[in-house]
């Protein structure tokens, strides 16, 4: 039985990508990004422990009525096998994946870090006040940059979508 640390789950979300999404907010982050709106996810030692497989079937049972689901935090690249896990039943169910991180996509993919082949879009980097803005889609910062994971694998090089 394998177990993630979460903080939460919204399981009908319009504001975490596109559709109608399946968000875990993952628990733990190591950026501490000042004004996150998700501070409660920063302790490790936080949130919950939760079967994966409770994950899934909640997942399972919903699959009809959302486009995708979105992992988000936290930072879910501090669970990578779990994160991985789950956006790969998700879409084996034929399910959508967005993953949010702090992370850079460049840093991620020199370091071959595998979940990124279950991510349909990434958004990358971390949030930063001074470049916040209500006006901005899927993302709180205008550094931050919403990615086409596929598309940018076979590139090597990030391939923003077109949202």
């Amino acid at each position: 039985m394998k177990l993630i640390r979460i903080s939460g789950i919204e399981s009908e979300s319009i504001v975490d990508g596109e559709g109608i999404r399946y968000v875990i907010f993952t628990q733990g982050c190591p950026h501490q990004c000042p004004g996150c709106h998700n501070p409660q996810t920063h302790p490790f030692g936080g949130g919950k422990l939760v079967l994966i497989e409770d994950i899934l079937d909640d997942i399972s049972k919903r699959k009809d009525w959302i486009d995708g689901i979105t992992i988000s935090g936290g930072e879910p690249f501090c669970q990578i096998y779990q994160c991985a896990l789950i956006a790969e039943k998700a879409h084996e169910i034929g399910l959508s994946v967005w993953c949010y991180t702090g992370y850079l996509f460049e840093d991620l993919y020199r370091q071959g870090i595998e979940l990124l082949k279950h991510i349909d879009v990434l958004v990358d980097g971390p949030f930063v006040q001074a470049e916040k803005s209500l006006e901005l889609d899927f993302r709180g910062s205008r550094n931050q940059r919403v990615i086409d994971i596929p598309e940018s694998l076979k590139e090597g090089v990030a391939i923003l979508k077109q949202i």
